[in-house]
């Protein structure tokens, strides 16, 4: 059995990992778990607080991309057709034509997602999930790939609005950037001086690249003792009582492809128990709803369960 990815895998995914990092600077866990939900096929939810850097590590992502790129702001008159598109009518044949709206694109940068009211958000359900939308009754597939990488300030600040947890589990990881240290500050600063790293970056790769990528993270082994690791730790989130909702069996087809595309980051064809342990509080923490007396100390309490429980539940050899 191939121990590792082929070379042209591996240089693909180093060139796009290296090329991310020369703009957004000192943080490469970060930069590979968003990898990580590219390269699975699912979508990446930043958040934190304003100015950590979460737009400019969406930008420089999509523009290593030879690919398609929208950038949406999400503000509260935000409407669905403005995301989705419409119909408009044409008086020169008396018909109606679809105007595509922005998700019609490989990479969609949704900023401020949570600066949108419910009704707007919900506008991405179907595209995240299905990769199509459905416009008075007809169906419209999306491109390949299709990648959403959305932006939100954390939900105590003015003028936001919390996401519904439908939406919140089609994000395959919920990521925090934190800020940066203060060698790495001092970079960020300094090549920012004469114009912003972002002007120069070129793509490094094609979205093609990106689909065979996506592709060879389906095919990384899963052995049986793994698979029952994650979904253990999915099923152990049901059964504590500092929660009101578990992980749900999406979170664990989520947690399971997300380790696939970790395992393949890591130059490997197999998944081990290392990578679930990388991955479950940013794939699982996000989908869990927790109890009353719990919601109090924030949401970072939904995180600790899931820390807890990995300190519990024992990994396979």
């Amino acid at each position: 059995m191939t121990q590792t990815p082929a070379t042209d895998q591996l240089d693909a995914v180093e060139a796009l990992r290296a090329n991310v990092e020369s703009v957004f600077v000192g943080r490469p866990e970060v930069v590979r778990l968003v990898l990580t939900g590219l390269l699975g096929g699912g979508h990446v939810l930043l958040e934190d607080v304003p100015g950590v850097g979460k737009t400019v590590l969406a930008k420089s992502l999509a523009r290593s991309i030879d690919a398609d790129f929208r950038r949406v702001q999400f503000t509260p008159d935000l409407l669905p057709g403005d995301i989705l598109g419409t119909m408009v009518f044409d008086p020169r044949d008396a018909s109606f034509r679809m105007r595509e709206g922005p998700v019609f694109t490989n990479v969609l940068l949704a900023d401020e997602i949570n600066r949108a009211t419910p009704r707007t958000q919900s506008a991405l359900l179907e595209a995240m999930n299905d990769g199509q939308v459905t416009i008075d009754r007809v169906s419209h597939a999306l491109a390949s790939p299709f990648f959403v990488i959305a932006t939100q300030n954390p939900y105590e600040f003015e003028g936001t609005y919390p996401l519904p947890e439908s939406q919140l589990d089609r994000f395959m990881l919920r990521l925090r950037i934190g800020y940066p240290s203060a060698e790495d500050e001092r970079r960020i600063v300094r090549a920012q001086q004469r114009q912003h790293p972002l002007d120069s970056l070129k793509a490094v790769v094609h979205g093609d690249d990106v689909v065979r990528l996506q592709a060879a993270v389906r095919d990384v082994r899963v052995d049986d003792s793994v698979l029952d690791y994650a979904l253990e730790l999915g099923r152990r989130t049901r059964q504590d009582k500092r929660l009101r909702v578990g992980a749900s069996p999406r979170a664990a087809i989520a947690l399971t492809r997300a380790a696939q595309a970790h395992a393949l980051l890591a130059g490997r064809t197999f998944v081990v128990p290392d990578d679930i342990k990388a991955l479950a509080v940013a794939v699982l923490a996000h989908r869990l709803v927790a109890d009353s007396y719990v919601a109090e100390g924030g949401p970072d309490e939904r995180e600790q369960v899931v820390k807890d429980l990995l300190d519990r539940v024992e990994v396979p050899v």
